[in-house]
């Protein structure tokens, strides 16, 4: 989650939404250490940048992991975001067959994993991945609260 965490801030630094997410190969050692996971893809919101409602940090994620592995199915793999997916993050999540997803903090207001929508749960899906919440949550909370907080700083100077 750590390394989703510096994807968010790379975002928050160029004016994006900080999510940041992180998927690696889903290590075959139970108690391999954390460090030795094979990363397959790492990515930030852009949709900014790109001026693309879809380039959210999952989206690109999963396009990069799904070129690494030469499949569609990223059957072996685990999703790290710093923020719960949204609908449209949760849809491609259950398409790509992501076994397991880890989230920072949730999303009450437009959440699509659990919190509003369910989908990544979902009993009329085909798959569905086990989910960990709240993995590093204030530290993600914390970052997308101050990103929040600058941005309604900066309007109210600009108006100012």
């Amino acid at each position: 989650m750590r390394l989703a965490m510096r994807e968010a801030v790379k975002a928050a630094e160029t004016g994006e939404v900080p999510a940041g997410c992180i998927i690696i190969a889903r290590p075959t050692d139970p108690l391999a250490p954390p460090m030795s996971a094979h990363v397959l893809a790492r990515a930030h919101n852009q949709t900014e940048l790109l001026k693309d409602p879809t380039a959210h940090a999952e989206m690109i994620a999963i396009t990069q992991a799904a070129a690494a592995v030469r499949d569609w199915r990223l059957l072996d793999t685990i999703l790290y975001v710093t923020k719960e997916p949204c609908p449209m993050c949760a849809g491609a999540i259950v398409l790509a067959r992501i076994p397991v997803v880890v989230f920072g903090v949730p999303d009450p207001k437009r959440g699509g994993a659990i919190s509003v929508f369910n989908i990544l749960a979902h009993p009329n899906l085909n798959h569905r991945p086990e989910i960990i919440a709240g993995v590093l949550e204030h530290e993600c909370r914390d970052l997308m609260q101050q990103f929040f907080r600058d941005r309604r700083q900066e309007g109210s100077a600009a108006k100012g």
